[in-house]
């Protein structure tokens, strides 16, 4: 099983499609997942019915998972984008500010680092360091 957070907090499953590894779509789907790994540009012609991408976190220390849902969202993925896998509560507001929309994690994980550390971080709009700077 798996936790899904939002800036509302922990919430179950309510996504009813099924994610497509990149690599085995060989037709269009609706949904596709992605590695750590994948390159952005290689999908820009290719996201028009994609309702939703998952982006794997393979470890908490790998950001690459960031640097691709920020290049979607510049080449108009407008769909749900979710981060799978190691992502810490620390790095919640990171996740939103890159372009996700939710975060997937395990029970585990959820049980190690409950709902309210992630509550903390869900006014990620508000806490904007660079706005601070700016004055």
């Amino acid at each position: 099983m798996s936790v899904i957070v939002t800036d509302t907090g922990f919430a179950p499953e309510d996504f009813t499609g099924t994610f497509v590894p990149l690599a085995a779509n060989d037709a269009p789907a609706a949904a596709l997942d992605l590695a750590s790994d994948a390159n952005p540009d290689a999908l820009k012609d290719q996201l028009d019915g994609v309702e939703a991408i998952r982006i794997d976190f393979p470890s908490f220390a790998d950001g690459r998972g960031f640097t691709i849902a920020a290049q979607l969202r510049r080449l108009g993925f407008a769909g749900r984008l979710r981060a799978r896998g190691h992502v810490i509560a620390d790095q919640y507001t990171m996740a939103r500010r890159s372009g996700f929309d939710e975060v997937e994690i395990s029970d585990e994980l959820a049980a190690r680092q409950p709902e309210d550390q992630w509550l903390f971080r869900a006014d990620w709009k508000a806490n904007d360091y660079q706005a601070r700077m700016r004055g």
